[in-house]
């Protein structure tokens, strides 16, 4: 597996690291104990270094799981986790608003670090910028967990331009999550790409495969598992997924050509972008996780990324990104 660098601290990551929350919530029922432990080691054992999850997903059985899993190899590979949400630390039970208070954070890590069987985590994020506390302050405390030796890298999740600016003032900011695929582009346009350019800070992309629309394995006739979050994604209605199929269609031409998959395609053209950009797909099956694992060598010369970017251009996407509710709490 080919590597990457995040930021400018040094944190070296596989090119594409395994976003482990659709093994625990939000694509339907929790995979089985097993199964969720035995696909992130056949991640590892093929090369990935960079584990994602968060106090959230469960919440906290996602991280209970990673901490398990990736226990034997514990030294090898890189835990990004993320807190933010106003979840209480003893029975996860959520307000469902936001917690960015210094002494909170401070409680969610020690819980964190017993969940995830470690002494330190390797990249904490802040899940979602809460605007009742100043990212000075946030930043500050996380200059402090750093100093505690209880955290090594600092990163910001869904943060706008100028929320990194600030923070990163505070304390260096290794890297910045939020989504970004060939059909949810916000990052070019608001300014986040150019800022973790100039600021020399990595970029995570998550639903680097648009939850999956982009495999090619979903269209308009695709049931979901009732508990199944695109079942309230105003990008997966029927009539969206209709619309959106000309994405779809464009990936699976440029794919034949290049004897890989639609979803290959949009991995690469994301590592194409820049040298700083380390997607994190997510999958519960061996074949989609070896199959994305396969797009680190699939090669687009400048024409093709000229030939996607054109014709991407050209295709209105059907339907906002997340529900409304979801999308209120991000800035970028």
């Amino acid at each position: 597996m080919k590597k990457r660098t995040l930021g400018q601290n040094g944190l070296e990551v596989s090119a594409l690291g395994y976003g482990c929350m659709g093994l625990s919530s939000a694509y339907g029922r929790p995979q089985p104990r097993e199964a969720g432990l035995s696909i992130i080691r056949a991640a590892f054992e093929r090369g990935v270094n960079l584990f994602d999850t968060a106090e959230a997903y469960g919440p906290f059985v996602n991280e209970e799981l990673v901490g398990e899993a990736v226990a034997p190899f514990r030294d090898q590979v890189v835990i990004a986790t993320k807190f933010g949400f106003d979840i209480d630390t003893k029975t996860g039970q959520r307000s469902g608003g936001l917690n960015s208070r210094h002494d909170h954070i401070r409680e969610v890590v020690e819980a964190m670090l017993k969940r995830l069987k470690t002494d330190t985590i390797d990249l904490l994020y802040q899940h979602r910028v809460d605007p009742a506390v100043p990212i000075e302050e946030v930043a500050g405390t996380a200059k402090e967990l750093i100093a505690a030796g209880k955290i090594k890298h600092f990163g910001l999740s869904e943060a706008g331009a100028q929320t990194i600016r600030r923070a990163h003032s505070v304390q260096r900011v290794t890297a910045v999550q939020s989504e970004y695929s060939l059909w949810t582009r916000d990052v070019e346009q608001n300014e986040v790409l150019r800022t973790c350019e100039q600021l020399g800070i990595g970029f995570v992309p998550f639903n680097p495969l648009g939850a999956g629309f982009l495999t090619g394995k979903i269209d308009a006739n695709t049931a979901f598992d009732s508990t199944d979050f695109r079942n309230m994604s105003p990008r997966f209605t029927t009539k969206a997924r209709e619309a959106n199929q000309a994405v779809v269609d464009l990936l699976k031409e440029i794919a034949d050509r290049k004897g890989g998959t639609p979803a290959q395609i949009a991995l690469a053209w994301l590592l194409s972008q820049k040298v700083w950009i380390v997607p994190i797909p997510g999958t519960t099956k061996l074949q989609r996780l070896e199959e994305n694992l396969g797009a680190v060598s699939v090669q687009l010369t400048a024409e093709d990324l000229r030939e996607i970017n054109v014709a991407v251009s050209k295709i209105p996407i059907e339907g906002q990104r997340l529900p409304d509710a979801v999308r209120k709490m991000s800035e970028g």
